[in-house]
């Protein structure tokens, strides 16, 4: 996993305008996966981010990098802790719940689409996506939209910005962990 993929996918999230991030990205074992892992969350802890594997699967890994406090506070929110519950989350601390969703990448035969919980993406937008099949949305960007067209625009405007002006910073050598700003 190189810190071009970090700043390139996790840049809002790394600047804590945002809860959470994935991606995937090569995996030749498991072992260097982790100790990268264990090396990210050494000098990203100390600024509120966690770093997990989700998954791994066909030679790649599925990335979450997020802030605990904000992922907290996404989850108790009423919409979406409802929502969590009809796919079997007991809510009991947000760390059960990402717990809960590493069993559901492994156990759950489709994709769970609740995932987007977990990235920061509204409620509305994330049930209108599983309702609709992934159709019928208002508009693509980040997430497909099916709430608040304007806000989430503006959303995606200001994680465009926040990602140019991230990778600019760390191609002139700015390293990862400046970059990431302790919320």
């Amino acid at each position: 996993m190189s810190e071009e993929m970090l700043i390139r996918h996790c840049s809002p999230t790394l600047a804590g305008i945002k809860t959470g991030s994935l991606f995937s990205c090569p995996c030749r074992s498991k072992e260097e996966i982790q100790n990268e892992v264990r090396r990210l969350n050494r000098v990203l802890a100390p600024k509120g981010i966690r770093v997990l594997p989700l998954r791994y699967y066909k030679q790649r890994a599925l990335i979450y990098l997020y802030r605990p406090s904000h992922l907290k506070r996404d989850l108790s929110d009423g919409y979406a802790s409802a929502l969590l519950k009809q796919y079997g989350y007991s809510f009991e601390n947000s760390q059960r719940c990402v717990v809960q969703l590493v069993n559901r990448l492994r156990t759950c035969s489709g994709f769970p689409h609740e995932i987007g919980l977990f990235l920061g993406y509204p409620p509305e937008d994330v049930q209108g996506f599983i309702d609709n099949k992934a159709c019928h949305c208002k508009c693509i960007g980040c997430w497909k939209v099916y709430g608040d067209e304007e806000k989430a625009i503006q959303t995606f405007n200001r994680y465009k910005k926040c990602t140019e002006t991230y990778f600019a910073q760390w191609s002139k050598g700015t390293a990862v962990e400046r970059l990431a700003v302790a919320v």
